[in-house]
């Protein structure tokens, strides 16, 4: 048997009183242990590129390329169990120890993993507490500064047959919840006060069917729900256990508001009848006392897992640009003496979102001022460096010599500040290719963004225009197609809809492209993507009065604007020739 040595990242995890639980109900356990599997941590290891080396009964070793992947894995998964025993009594909590080493590791040919790497692994789960992640000082070193969780220093450990003592380190992550709350939640009143940024709250759904089968339903989306929406940096989310406070009761909104320290509340309904089931959803301002969206949804009780899904994507598609829209207009309300870093982020937004040129400027030097404030603020760095980008891309006038180098550094500094969230993670892998030219560098950024957080309409829409420049022409268009299908009514859907319209035009599709185009100008008709989509698709096609009628109007928006502005970097050039030479046919001056 042939065998190969390495360095890997090996993680160990074991469940906690396992053989009490397989004595007591031993098909409930095994049933449990399969469905998070395959529903919570096989996803979850996945994501973060680990391979599972072996199984145990009530354990795993995984391999992992990098200590980061392994040490993000661990808290997600650490944090989806203190979801997944929401409400369920001690005795029957299924609950993980988890210990990562990075050292040197026996490969067999069968794949199998051998060594002390995996020995000190294993060693260091079993001195770690309950639901926690316990790490050797050589991982620690490989992670101190490259993610935000903190470190409590174990100091010097001996561990079972291994020769000399070690030193450990517990993470203490802010995505889970003390074991003392499992068991013993506080009364929602004595709940802390969030921070006065947004904050929401998924309710439990009311089960309005008279189907006590429904009730799992109802609780499976709320569960889906506050996952998929906690992967937004851009707000709070209340845990399930805090929010479940509140099934089968009576509710007075402005007060479970003010319990859960929340500004906005997500509610909802199930009814069934026959094989047709009917989710209704609302998100209200519980401070305004208004209503921000509704929305019901209608799918077939044979599909019930697959509409739970859509229900779950449609939803939390939706949410985030309404919660946006209702901080940026609170921020706009607010005295112009009394704004805090964050203020000034928010009135930045639709200034970095828009198309009034002066506006980049003046967005800039708001979140200049935000982050002077706050300056480990990773958001407003990104947003002012994406609106550096639009500035440089554009060709504006005004731009200095500095201007590139001082975009890449706040670039950079977003990433130091946050380099876990996925908004900022999408803003610097686009300017890292429009700017610093980094092709696969920013386009390797912009996936891990979508990765993170596949319901971000952002990510989804700036992976699409990288992807059209640099990378899969349908790529582009299937993540531009999912940003559509999540919000079909957000403000900023003509991104995605010029987005596909590009990718039309590129693949030769021109009465494709001229229809998507349309359909965003009809949504918004100012943007200067769309004409860069639209002119050549009418010019290819020879409709040569409609190909000069909208670069008119391209010109009237951004006056000046050459073929040579429009390509930016000249490495572009062979991919985007179709569009060049539709806007060369046109009549737009090459420099």
């Amino acid at each position: 048997m042939t065998e190969t040595r390495k360095i890997a990242a090996i993680l160990v995890s074991d469940v906690v009183g396992y053989s009490r639980l397989v004595g007591e109900d031993e098909d409930r356990t095994l049933a449990r242990l399969r469905a998070l599997r395959s529903d919570l941590i096989d996803p979850i290891i996945a994501v973060h590129h680990g391979r599972v080396v072996k199984r145990t009964g009530d354990g795993a070793i995984v391999e992992f390329r990098s200590v980061i992947d392994a040490v993000r894995c661990a808290i997600e998964v650490q944090s989806g169990m203190v979801e997944r025993n929401a409400g369920l009594p001690p005795e029957r909590c299924i609950e993980f120890r988890i210990g990562i080493h990075l050292g040197d590791v026996v490969e067999e040919s069968d794949g199998d993993l051998m060594g002390d790497g995996v020995n000190i692994a294993a060693r260091l789960e079993g001195i770690c507490e309950v639901g926690g992640v316990c790490m050797s000082e050589d991982a620690y070193r490989q992670v101190r500064d490259k993610i935000k969780e903190q470190f409590v220093d174990l100091g010097e450990k001996a561990l079972k047959n291994i020769a000399r003592p070690m030193r450990a380190y517990q993470v203490i992550s802010d995505r889970s919840t003390p074991k003392t709350q499992l068991t013993s939640p506080e009364p929602p009143s004595m709940q802390p006060v969030l921070a006065d940024k947004p904050s929401v709250a998924v309710l439990p759904f009311q089960n309005m069917s008279g189907d006590a089968e429904q009730e799992y339903f109802a609780d499976g989306i709320v569960e889906d729900l506050t996952t998929a929406l906690s992967r937004f940096g851009t707000f709070s989310v209340v845990s399930r256990s805090s929010a479940f406070v509140y099934k089968n009761r009576a509710v007075d909104l402005r007060q479970a508001a003010k319990e859960l320290g929340v500004r906005y509340l997500l509610e909802g309904g199930v009814r069934r009848q026959y094989k047709r089931v009917r989710v209704t959803a609302k998100l209200l301002d519980a401070a305004a006392g208004s209503h921000l969206w509704a929305e019901r949804f209608d799918g077939n009780a044979d599909d019930i897992f697959d509409f739970q899904d859509k229900i779950t994507e449609s939803v939390v598609g939706l949410i985030e640009p309404k919660i946006r829209l209702a901080e940026i207009e609170r921020a706009r309300r607010k005295r112009p003496d009394s704004l805090d870093a964050y203020d000034l982020y928010l009135r930045a937004l639709p200034l970095v979102y828009g198309t009034d040129h002066d506006g980049y400027a003046v967005a800039i030097d708001l979140l200049k001022r935000a982050v002077k404030l706050d300056p480990d603020f990773a958001l407003a760095l990104a947003y002012a460096a994406w609106a550096m980008e639009k500035r440089l891309t554009l060709r504006l006038p005004g731009l200095g010599d500095d201007d590139e180098a001082e975009c890449l550094a706040l670039a950079q500094a977003a990433l130091t500040a946050d380099g876990d969230e996925p908004l900022v993670l999408a803003i610097v892998g686009f300017v890292t290719i429009a700017v610093g030219g980094s092709f696969e560098t920013g386009l390797a950024t912009l996936r891990r963004a979508v990765e993170a957080n596949p319901n971000n309409l952002v990510a989804l829409n700036l992976c699409g225009a990288a992807n059209m420049l640099v990378g899969d022409i349908d790529e582009s268009a299937a993540l531009h197609h999912r940003a559509l299908r999540l919000s079909p009514n957000a403000p900023d859907a003509f991104w995605s809809l010029t987005g596909i319209g590009m990718a039309e035009l590129l693949k030769g599709n021109f009465e494709s492209a001229i229809n998507w185009c349309l359909r965003s100008l009809a949504t918004f008709n100012e943007w200067p993507m769309t004409y860069w989509a639209l002119v050549p698709s009418y010019a290819h096609l020879d409709r040569m009065d409609e190909a000069r009628a909208a670069l008119g109007k391209l010109l009237a928006i951004v006056p000046g604007t050459t073929v040579a502005s429009i390509l930016g970097d000249p490495r572009f050039a062979g991919r985007l020739e179709v569009q060049m030479a539709g806007l060369r046919k046109a009549g737009l001056p090459p420099v």
